[in-house]
């Protein structure tokens, strides 16, 4: 047997498996398929709450210092409640007055009007990122001008702009009154239309030089061109941005809530309870789930969006 024969034999063993395995995973059932991610995302979070408990467990009460500098945090039981205490709060009255409210039930609450601003924030962001990306993407000079402003927009700190901004919403004069979730919702999508103007960038002008000389030998015009060829290009990556704009809105909600002080969302939840870190250590980590359980909502909420979008999804890649 020739030296490229064995080479043959040795690639065919390594491909083999590699095909059946992908046989088997498409010879599950649909709904297997997709409760797969949800399965795994639940492993995950199983996962985080050993290591917390482990850490609890291992690393002493003052944590661990090398000279002055702090390597591992405290885990007391004031920094580091157990995860069952956490879960067991959830449950209990917000407050000690008679017919409060569960505190997972004023969580949710405040979730859901941060969730309502945060939409808003995104198709704000959404609407501001793709228009962007068109600009860019139809003059090299914009591209050339605009580009680095908005690579540089993201160097500016988020809670500067935030009283800047409520500040201007409230002198505005545009026939109705200016709400502060309005000033919330622009500076959430601050953050918002970044990813996805890099994003629909990238896709817009990701077609082939062929392919687009093949519309031009067709003289087709730069309309036709966009919804012909460029935009069915764009989907794969512009899926990823979409679902990291949702985050970054929600994330931006959060901060705009602290720092413009506006009641009845999440962020502002976030700031009260932490003043209950010493006599109700479990509490303030309430709103924190609360904020990670609304990024997960909106990224699968637009993740949704690829399902209308599959026949274009064949090569999607990475935000």
């Amino acid at each position: 047997m020739t030296a490229g024969t064995t080479a043959g034999v040795a690639d065919a063993s390594v491909l083999v498996p590699t095909a059946t395995a992908t046989r088997r995973s498409r010879a599950l059932p649909a709904p297997v398929r997709a409760l797969r991610p949800a399965a795994l995302g639940l492993a995950a979070l199983v996962l985080l709450a050993g290591l917390w408990e482990l850490v609890k467990l291992v690393v002493p009460d003052e944590g661990w210092s090398i000279g002055e500098l702090r390597v591992l945090p405290r885990t007391t039981d004031l920094a580091m409640p157990h995860v069952t205490d956490m879960l067991a709060r959830l449950g209990d009255p917000l407050t000690a007055q008679p017919g409060a409210d569960p505190l997972w039930l004023a969580v949710l609450r405040a979730g859901g009007t941060s969730l309502r601003i945060a939409a808003v924030s995104w198709v704000i962001g959404v609407v501001v990122g793709f228009l962007l990306a068109l600009l860019m993407t139809r003059f090299r000079v914009a591209r050339s001008a605009v580009l680095p402003l908005v690579v540089l927009s993201q160097t500016v700190p988020l809670i500067a702009l935030a009283p800047l901004v409520k500040g201007w919403g409230s002198k505005l004069e545009l026939g109705f009154t200016w709400e502060p979730w309005m000033s919330v919702a622009v500076i959430a999508s601050y953050l918002a239309f970044f990813p996805v103007a890099v994003g629909a960038l990238r896709g817009l002008t990701s077609p082939d030089t062929l392919h687009r000389e093949l519309f031009a030998g067709y003289a087709a015009s730069w309309s036709q061109e966009l919804v012909r060829l460029r935009l069915p290009a764009s989907v794969p990556h512009l899926l990823p941005a979409l679902r990291l704009a949702a985050t970054s809105a929600v994330l931006g909600v959060v901060v705009a809530e602290v720092s413009t002080g506006m009641p009845g969302g999440i962020g502002r939840m976030i700031l009260e309870f932490a003043n209950f870190a010493s006599s109700d250590p479990a509490k303030p980590w309430a709103p924190i789930f609360g904020a990670v359980l609304l990024g997960l909502v909106a990224s699968g909420a637009v993740a949704l969006l690829g399902t209308a979008l599959r026949r274009y999804r064949r090569a999607e890649v990475t935000a």
